[in-house]
């Protein structure tokens, strides 16, 4: 179909498609248009990566948009967000705007009523519902990429109940999911009364094969030599190979350590095709990352870019992850090793991607597992970028031929998996019903069960009565902690019922609960708004609760990290004799009842979340980023996870103890500031000024220099011999609210060294030791450490 056959869209849409270098369309996106996508019908597009399922997308909302309505696109991931804002942006040329939103799961973020299109994730959009968003009703175009993701554990319920809540919000909006190539497509679309396209097209070849000796094996019976030399890797050979033709490459390996192990070998390999001019921007870059983290991370992965390789994997941070990405879209970067994050988050194609590691550790499996079909095919799916690559290559490794034999018939030849709902796991439950009946979606157990209904869980269910039982199961447990109350109806007219009559879960049983009354305590809608996960609600409030004597800072970091939405750091081997004795050193402090170390599960458990906590506490008593990613062995990433999770969990915390009316809401208060800023209690008024982190709070405090209000009267020299800069210096006395800021004509000092005239220059508090002090540039003022600025 011809880009000038399209109809419907605003003004200027198909003249920016066609500034953009699309004359046609693809033919998925031709059996879109021909299935009504521009028609406001529901649609599944299963089509592999590269194939134009954004483009599907982005005629969908824009022929929404001109029949007065607004679009929302949901994605799995905050990064996946931002690169869609940044492409759906282009739009406002035209006059569609276009706003995104990824946090603060409190708001309602009204402000996004007035765009055409709004960019969220599914946990987001949830929690717009969850907080009654108004304006989520008026919707009349919905995209839900990645849709098979509702296959995963851990974020696919939400996904999958999130698209059920919008549908019941506006029954007459279009639903329009994306997705890779599943084994039951069809079954996805049925559940959203959608058209289904499904096709394996792509806009340039994809050969799948196997490298074994030396050479590499395609799927199409055709054989391309690549010899391994001498004790090489075969994943350096075909690097290599590969970069003779100017290609880059991505290499898959099953964990994080041998992600930088594979990054350093492959450097060897591409640093010898850099340009001079490439490694001068590379050598930029390298610059760049270390000075966003002074950590060992962040070292190996400056090495590596300086010699055209990185790694890639959570623990980086979001700063060196965009780094990475950019500079390896760009062609400036020849290779990464990455973990399988990378196969579903942001657009970073290659030319040849390499799957290395095809198992991985699973602890259900006790020990290495083979990755599914899905996962290896949305890695291979990364090979090829139109308009750049010719052709895309995506190659497993085998070490001998029998293995070589095995990965055709698992992987080359093989049909993905069927996606699967992951809704009736429990945690997901619990969290997902107590969110409907706060919300109101559901007022009684029919009304739920009535919702349950519409899940794909409940079309893919082919057990009588699983539903029902796993519901009733949440619903006892929600009641037993006082987030939800349940009083029984009676009968259909409600004659001669107690109003105060709450009924026993054994009695409703009998009847079926048919006419059951549910309602969310004030508790349970707090801990709803909030985001939270009930488990980890009740664990926070019955831990507040036990607590004689006010919590320190230890005892409520070991507390949030042991609710279920905190990852604990896992004990490494030798650990448990270390942290075992931490917790009898410090078992006072700990809220709660510790298992018995008899209970070795539990109590492992236990060790594990004091772990966490005692990272917490470091890093709350200033020990410094290098330090925690060594003790810990945690990347930066990791620790700015951590530290963004207890701050979040922390401020429910607060919410929560003001709830059950806790005298120790000041103590969480507290914890929650220093955890946030990474400072003792005396630096938390200093860093509360705009511009002062944790590094300039404690300078400034040990010059003498106290509270913000010292700001404002202290020597400026000793000031700018603290800060440094004198732009960060000018910054900072503006925003601690200095008459005259200007730092025009002062020259940086030590505290009690002599002024112009001769005088001593007295620090802030005048009775503290006069701090060394060099002169220094703007150009040195950068600040290379999580919480500073």
């Amino acid at each position: 179909m011809n880009i000038e056959e399209l109809s419907g869209l605003p003004a200027g849409a198909v003249d920016h498609f066609r500034s953009e270098g699309i004359e046609e369309l693809y033919p998925p996106q031709t059996a879109a248009v021909e299935a009504g996508a521009t028609e406001g019908e529901n649609l599944v597009a299963a089509v592999p990566t590269a194939s134009g399922k954004t483009m599907i997308a982005a005629l969908s909302m824009l022929s929404a948009i001109e029949r007065g309505g607004t679009a929302l696109y949901i994605v799995p991931l905050r990064a996946l967000a931002s690169e869609k804002k940044d492409e759906f942006e282009a739009y406002e040329r035209f006059g569609v705007t276009v706003g995104v939103t990824t946090g603060n799961y409190e708001s309602t973020s009204d402000w996004l009523a007035t765009k055409d299109i709004v960019v969220a994730t599914s946990e987001k959009v949830d929690s717009l519902v969850r907080n009654g968003a108004d304006w989520l009703s008026d919707l009349t175009c919905v995209v839900s990429d990645e849709v098979h993701l509702i296959d995963d554990r851990n974020r696919g319920p939400t996904l999958e109940v999130t698209l059920a809540k919008l549908r019941k919000l506006n029954p007459r909006m279009q639903l329009v999911a994306l997705s890779a190539t599943v084994g039951n497509a069809d079954e996805i679309a049925d559940w959203l009364d959608a058209a289904l396209v499904d096709t394996d097209w792509r806009p340039i070849e994809l050969q799948m094969g196997v490298h074994y000796g030396n050479a590499l094996n395609f799927d199409d019976g055709s054989t391309r030599e690549v010899p391994v030399q001498g004790s090489e890797k075969q994943e350096a050979a075909l690097v290599r190979d590969i970069l003779r033709e100017d290609g880059s490459s991505l290499v898959f390996v099953n964990s994080r350590r041998n992600a930088e192990a594979a990054a350093r070998r492959l450097g060897d390999v591409s640093t010898n095709e850099l340009t001079p001019e490439e490694r001068t921007e590379l050598a930029e870059l390298a610059d760049e990352i270390r000075d966003d983290s002074d950590t060992e991370t962040s070292k190996d992965l400056a090495a590596a870019v300086e010699h055209g390789a990185a790694f890639h994997h959570a623990g980086l941070s979001s700063t060196q992850r965009s780094i990475v990405e950019d500079a390896f879209r760009d062609r400036l970067l020849k290779v990464i090793s990455a973990t399988p994050t990378l196969a579903a988050g942001v657009n970073t194609p290659a030319r040849r991607v390499i799957v290395r590691d095809w198992r991985r550790f699973d602890p259900s499996a006790g020990g290495m597992a083979p990755l599914d079909v899905l996962e290896v095919h949305q890695m291979m799916g990364r090979a090829g970028r139109p308009g750049l690559d010719p052709y895309g290559e995506a190659v497993l490794l085998a070490k001998n031929h029998d293995e070589n034999e095995d990965l055709f018939d698992r992987y080359i030849w093989a049909e993905p998996e069927p996606v699967r709902s992951k809704l009736a796991a429990e945690p997901a439950l619990r969290t997902h019903v107590l969110a409907t009946i706060a919300s109101g979606f559901a007022r009684t157990r029919e009304e739920l069960l009535e919702f349950l209904e519409a899940t794909l869980y409940a079309s893919q269910s082919s057990e009588p009565g699983r539903l029902e039982t796993v519901t009733d199961t949440v619903l006892q447990y929600l009641e037993s902690n006082d987030f939800i109350e349940r009083e029984s109806g009676g009968s259909d007219d409600s004659e001669g019922v107690d109003d105060g009559a709450f009924t026993s879960a054994a009695a409703l049983a009998d009847d079926g609960g048919r006419d059951e009354e549910l309602a969310a305590t004030s508790l349970g809608h707090t801990v709803s708004r909030l985001y939270l996960d009930p488990m980890s609600a009740a664990e926070i409030v019955h831990g507040l609760a036990d607590a004689d004597e006010r919590p320190t800072a230890l005892g409520l970091y070991q507390l949030i990290s042991r609710t279920p939405d905190m990852y604990e750091l896992y004990l490494r081997s030798g650990e448990d004799e270390r942290f075992g004795d931490l917790f009898y050193e410090r078992e006072a402090e700990l809220l709660g009842n510790a298992p018995s170390e008899f209970e070795e599960e539990r109590f492992e458990d236990w060790l594990s979340a004091l772990k966490t906590g005692k990272l917490l506490e470091d890093w709350a008593t200033e020990t410094d980023e290098e330090q925690l990613t060594d003790r810990y062995k945690i990347g930066p990433g990791d620790l700015r996870g951590k530290v963004d999770t207890a701050e979040w969990l922390l401020g429910a915390a607060e919410s929560l103890a003001a709830e059950i009316d806790s005298e120790w809401t000041v103590a969480v208060r507290e914890a929650r500031a220093r955890v946030e800023h990474g400072v003792g209690e005396e630096l938390l008024e200093l860093v509360g000024v705009g511009g002062v982190g944790r590094k300039r709070a404690r300078r400034l405090y040990d010059a003498g220099i106290e509270e913000p209000a010292d700001l404002r009267t202290a020597d400026k020299g000793v000031i700018l011999a603290v800060l440094k800069g004198r732009k960060t210096a000018e910054t900072i006395l503006e925003n601690a609210g200095r008459e005259d800021p200007s730092m025009d004509g002062v020259e940086p000092r030590a505290d009690g060294e002599s002024d112009g005239d001769g005088n001593a220059v007295a620090n802030a508090s005048g009775d503290r030791t006069a701090t060394d002090a060099t002169e220094t540039t703007d150009a040195d003022d950068s600040q290379a450490s999580l919480g500073d600025f």
